[in-house]
C-alpha cells in the first residue's frame, strides 16, 4: 500500500504494509539510518523522531498514522536552530561515548528546549528519563543541554 509522508520537509511516497512501524519505513524504505532501533517497545528512546515538532517513538508509531504529519529525523536537525545548538554542544562537550542512543537523545533534548528554553537540571533529568544510555553518559547529556541553552542565548 502506498503512503505519502512529509519527511524532513520533503514529500515521500513509500510502499509499506499497514501496521509497519515508522522506524522501519525511515530506515529500510527511505534509507535514513540516523534513527536507531533500540528496544522495540518505546522504552529506550533510541528511535525518537519528531511528529509535528514533538518527540515520538517511531518503533511504536505506524506508517498509516503519520500521513499528513510533519516527520523530522536526526538528519534534519542541523537546519533547526535548536537542533544545531544541541549538536554543537554535543561536539563541544564530547557528550557521546558509544553513540548508539545519541540521535534519540538529541531529538528529545530538542523537544525539551522547544518547550522549555532554560530547563533546570531536575527538569532535564525528568524530561530525558525516557531515553536510555547504556554508557550512562547522563551527566554529559545534562551538561550538553545546559550548554545548548547558552548557545541559543548567544
Amino acid at each position: 500500500m502506498a503512503f505519502t509522508l512529509n519527511l524532513n520537509g520533503e514529500t515521500k511516497t513509500v510502499d509499506a504494509e499497514a501496521g509497519t512501524p515508522l522506524l522501519w519505513v525511515i530506515r529500510d524504505e527511505l534509507k535514513l539510518t540516523g534513527t536507531k532501533f533500540g528496544c522495540g517497545v518505546a522504552s529506550c528512546g533510541a528511535c525518537t523522531v519528531h511528529l509535528d515538532g514533538a518527540p515520538a517513538r517511531s518503533c511504536q508509531t505506524y506508517v498509516e498514522d503519520v500521513e499528513g504529519v510533519e516527520i523530522t529525523t536526526i538528519e534534519a536537525m542541523e537546519s533547526n536552530a535548536i537542533g544545531a545548538a544541541v549538536q554543537q554542544a554535543w561536539v563541544e562537550l564530547d557528550v557521546v561515548q558509544c553513540g548508539y542512543c545519541q540521535s534519540g537523545q538529541i531529538m528529545s533534548a530538542v523537544g525539551l528546549l522547544a518547550d522549555n528554553p532554560k530547563p533546570s537540571s531536575a527538569e532535564i533529568d525528568d524530561y530525558m528519563s525516557g531515553n536510555a544510555c547504556r554508557c550512562a553518559t547522563y551527566q554529559r547529556i545534562r551538561a550538553g543541554i545546559h550548554r545548548a541553552t547558552e548557545i541559543l542565548e548567544g
